[in-house]
């Protein structure tokens, strides 16, 4: 799956995420790889200082690591979503587990 780096892409990231019942925010810290998710809180808490490619791709290493329910996911997302994950276990068939639980 191919998509530009833009400031929509990273909106419908972020929507996606809502739909999954995840917050997510920008803030600054000590992020080993850009990123942590507080999994009690359902929060990702991504590097604010990363360019806008930086955090679709913080968003997107996230993603095979949230317990989402697709049935809360509207056509159009549930549709990317799957989309996201095909594409994403495909590149990479042995993942970094990167969740932090605080």
């Amino acid at each position: 799956m191919s998509f530009k780096y833009t400031p929509n892409t990273l909106k419908k990231l972020e929507q996606l995420f809502e739909e999954a019942r995840y917050r997510v925010r920008y803030e600054k810290g000590n992020f080993n790889s850009g990123f942590c998710v507080l999994e009690d809180k359902r929060i990702a808490v991504i590097n604010r200082f990363l360019n806008v490619e930086g955090r679709i791709n913080a968003l997107i290493e996230i993603l095979p690591t949230l317990q989402v329910n697709e049935d809360e996911l509207s056509g159009e997302m549930l549709k990317w979503y799957k989309q996201l994950l095909e594409n994403n276990t495909g590149e990479n068939n042995n993942p970094v587990q990167t969740k932090m639980d605080l």
